[in-house]
């Protein structure tokens, strides 16, 4: 069964390769702008790692997100209090001199304690963005936005 568009679709492909071939080098060239740009410390991996009700002794609901660029790992606990507001108890594994969260206008800074723990009290629920603070030598890692 010969299929007519299947047969014009082969013989514009055939035309476009030996018109315009795409470059072999062009997977390479495309690494290299990326490295070159630094676009991993734009914007950080976001996995969600658990986002899951607490049925046993109670009802509050938890996430757990892991943001990363590669170098620097941030993971996020974040809870709900009983006055409907989020508690996000978080650990860095990176040297960081400040922990930054910002929602909106608002912003609320703690440095980073024993372990690369940290916490984050009495925060609205919306969306919200945490900034590892580095130092002056190298690239602070900002998450995108997450809800909380």
């Amino acid at each position: 069964m010969n299929d007519p568009d299947a047969a014009l679709f082969a013989r514009v492909r055939s035309a476009i390769e030996a018109v315009d071939p795409v470059p072999t080098d062009l997977a390479d060239r495309m690494i290299a702008a990326i490295a070159v740009a630094d676009i991993s410390h734009e914007y950080a991996l976001l996995t969600a790692v658990e986002t899951a009700g607490v049925p046993v002794r109670s009802d509050a609901e938890t996430t757990t997100l892991q943001f990363s660029d590669g170098t620097s790992s941030i993971l996020l606990h974040i809870s709900h209090t009983s006055r409907d507001l989020r508690r996000i108890d978080g650990w860095v594994d990176a040297e960081t001199t400040e922990i930054r969260l910002s929602q909106g206008d608002r912003t609320w800074s703690v440095p980073p304690g024993e372990l690369g723990r940290f916490a984050f009290d009495d925060i609205p629920p919306g969306l919200a963005r945490v900034q590892l603070v580095t130092g002056p030598n190298t690239r602070d890692l900002l998450t995108p936005q997450f809800e909380v």
